[in-house]
Order: C-alpha cells, then structure tokens, then sequence
C-alpha cells in the first residue's frame, strides 16, 4: 500500500495566498516527489449536499458571504464544538466531480480531499475553552499527517507532525494581533503532543527551543524550497521588459520593489525614509496586501513630496515615486520581481523569508536585514542591513543605484544561492523527516 500524506488545506486555497499558503503547496509536491500520495484536509463554511455532489462542489467554491451576524458563527461552533468533541470529528471523502473549473494556481491536486463543516473554526473553540486538541477520524487513517502551520487538532491513527515557521506573536507581541496567551497555549501542546516538529530555518530551531525546551532530536529545520512556475522562467527578457512596461509603466530594471503586507515587522516605514534619504530618482514598488496598523506607512506612501509630473505628447501626467499595489496575480507578481533593479526587504523578522530566495532564483539582486533567519537565507548573496539603521539603508540603495557591476555580481551569487533551497533537497529533507516516523 502506498504511503499516504494529510496535509491541511487552511492556507492552500486562499484566492490572494499567503507565505504559508505558499509553503503548503510547495509541500505538497515535495512530499509527492518523495513518493507520498498527497491527500487534503480541508474546513468549510458551508454544510454540503451528501446527496449531491454537483451542489457540494459548487458550494465548496463559492463566493463566501460574510454573516448578518457575524458573532452567531462562533457561538455555533463552539456549541457545536462542545457536543462532537467528546466523540471526535469525522470527516468525509469529498466526491470531486470535476464540473467546476478551478481557479487559476489556487490549489494543488491531491488525490483525495477530507472535508469537516466548520472543522478548524470548531476545533479552535474547543481548545480556546476546554485547552486540548480535538480528535479527527478519517475512515483510513493516514501514513502521516502533517500540519502546515500549529492547528488544534490531532489525526487518530498516525504519526502528527506540525510546522511552527516563527515565535513572532512572542518575540514581537507589539507587532502582531495575535491573541498571545492562545497562541503560547497551542505552541506548548504542539510541543507536548507532536510526533514531531518542523520548522524552516536554523534561527526559528533554535529560538523555538529556546523558549519552550524542546529535546533537539524532535524538532527538525527542513528550510523551504524555491518553485518558480516554467512559464515565468520562460518568458525572454523582452517579453518580461514589455509587460513591466505595459502593465506597470514601469522602465525594466529601472524601480525598486518591496513585496509583504504593510504590517509592523515588515519595517516599510524605515525602508521608504532610506529610499528618500537615497535620493534616487528610480520609483520604489510596495506590492502586498492591506496589513494593519499601517497608517504611517500609507502615509509616507502618499506624501506629495513623492510626486512629480510628466508631459508625453501635450498631456500632463501625476507620475508617483513611492507607488503601491495592493494584489497581483502570481505571474504578473514574479514578473514584476524579474524586472526590477532590486528587491529591498529590510524585515526585522521573519522565519524564512522566500521573497529573498525568489528574487534571486530569478536573478534579481536583494538588500535585505541582517537579523533573524534572513542572512542564512540570503548567505553572501545579498547586501545585509541594520533594518533599524535608515542611513544603512541608503548608503546601500545608492550602491545598488550606480554600481553596476555590484549589482551583476550578486544577481550571480544569488542564484547559486538559490540552487542550495532547490525543490529536489527540499525533497530529500522532508522524505528523511516522515521515514523516520513510520519506517
């Protein structure tokens, strides 16, 4: 009998992604190509139609609908979630008709999907009330079961493996939103519970033993993997130039980017200070999602002194320094990285950091932070910066600004640095950790 994987689904299919929904999918293939069938486990706001299978399948992709009263959703699960706990939750094989066309790169295909009804909301408040995990049967249990990010639940029947990818909610709790005394709980039953832990640098190991003891030979770094969809590396350099410059009026290689939410520990406020302590005249691109506690970025990224204007063929144009986009499509996203002078992301935290390794998959030269697990990710690779040091930041983007030469060095060096995070030693790493629990 082939050996088979659960993998959760709370990140994979969110329309926008996330860096963890990123890190599931990459999982996925990386534990098919060390030879696991790869199934899913997924929660749904919606109640199926057992009898239906069309209707279960249109339901499970439908537009989600925010409640009329939002504070009724909880109370149901928690009521919910306190009746079915005592006798664990069952979910059920999904019937996949194939009848609805997937959205494009939301998902990867698994060869079976596991589907409970509000199954990870449910089992949240459980563990929030009552402090332990809940108890999911399938009707054959997995090989193993690995969860993508720390969840309140336990498979029966197999080895469970959780990937904590930070402490940031501890490290930083002025940074985050997180409930903390809740988060501290779930990592401590994890680290209690779990058959093993995995986690994606030496810097997260290392912290995560830090701070809640556990024995070293339970907590493995399988670092993450650089995929880069072929069609992305497909492209010519002047397909990737015409696009940039068609979608973006942006000149290839002539603008910086910074991709990440506008949240605290993304340090975009420091970064846009250095941009205009460089004085370059190239614009800076703030791609990523809306973040919270923003408003001095939003700020920075809206001040007229950002600003100035362009006459082409009699018509005056506002032509914007600091510009900001909110969400692309994953292509454009990677297209836009491929044709940028560099990528500046001075993070004061983060666990991995794969749009470092992404930038310089595709030859694009990185500054980043010198802190947390950024320089194992970026080795000598990369021009590493205090990101609490604004006039570093700048000496460093004016280099990038005028020397040529250093940027073609890196853009090298990158590259060979990329190769060390490659799909086929991410494989091998995550085909050793799951052996060693069922061989």
């Amino acid at each position: 009998m082939a050996s088979r994987l659960l993998l959760d689904q709370s990140n994979i299919a969110l329309r926008m992604g996330t860096g963890i929904a990123t890190y599931g999918r990459n999982l996925a293939t990386a534990a098919r190509g060390a030879g696991y069938a790869v199934d899913a486990l997924l929660s749904t706001d919606r109640a199926l139609d057992r009898r239906n299978p069309l209707l279960s399948e249109v339901a499970l992709f439908d537009v989600p609908v925010a409640p009329s009263l939002p504070w009724l959703r909880p109370a149901i699960s928690g009521l919910r979630g306190a009746l079915r706990a005592p006798f664990g939750y069952r979910v059920r094989p999904f019937a996949d008709t194939g009848a609805v066309l997937r959205p494009a790169g939301q998902a990867p295909a698994f060869d079976r999907t596991y589907i409970g009804t509000r199954l990870f909301d449910e089992a949240r408040v459980h563990f929030y009330i009552h402090g332990r995990f809940a108890t999911v049967r399938l009707e054959s249990a997995p090989t193993v079961f690995h969860a993508s990010q720390p969840l309140p639940l336990r498979i029966a029947g197999c080895p469970n493996i959780v990937t904590i990818h930070d402490l940031v909610p501890l490290r930083l709790p002025y940074m985050t939103l997180d409930n903390k005394r809740y988060f501290y709980r779930l990592i401590e039953r994890h680290i209690a519970e779990a058959d093993h832990v995995v986690t994606v640098s030496e810097f997260s190991r290392r912290d995560i033993i830090a701070l809640f003891g556990i024995a070293e030979n339970r907590i493995s770094n399988a670092y993450q993997a650089v995929s880069l969809p072929p069609r992305v590396l497909a492209k010519s350099e002047a397909e990737v130039a015409d696009e940039v410059s068609n979608l973006f009026d942006l000149e290839p290689q002539g603008y910086y980017l910074f991709i990440g939410a506008l949240e605290p520990k993304k340090n975009v406020g420091r970064l846009i200070d250095a941009y205009a302590a460089s004085g370059s005249r190239r614009p800076l691109v703030i791609a990523g999602g809306q973040g919270w506690q923003n408003e001095r970025e939003l700020e920075r990224i809206g001040d007229p002194r950002y600003a100035h204007y362009r006459v082409n063929s009699n018509i005056v144009s506002q032509v914007r320094r600091v510009r900001r986009i909110a969400y692309l499509p994953i292509d454009q996203l990677f297209t836009l990285l491929r044709g940028a002078r560099a990528l500046l992301f001075p993070s004061v935290f983060e666990g991995f950091g794969l749009p470092v390794l992404e930038a310089m998959a595709l030859g694009t030269p990185v500054m980043t932070a010198n802190v947390t697990s950024l320089p194992e990710v970026a080795g000598d690779a990369a021009l590493l910066v205090d990101p609490y040091d604004v006039s570093a930041m700048a000496r460093a983007i004016r280099q990038l600004d005028h020397d040529d030469d250093l940027r073609t060095a890196l853009a090298a060096r990158g590259r060979d640095q990329a190769a060390l995070f490659s799909m086929e030693r991410y494989e091998a790493r995550i085909g050793a950790i799951y052996a060693g629990l069922h061989g």
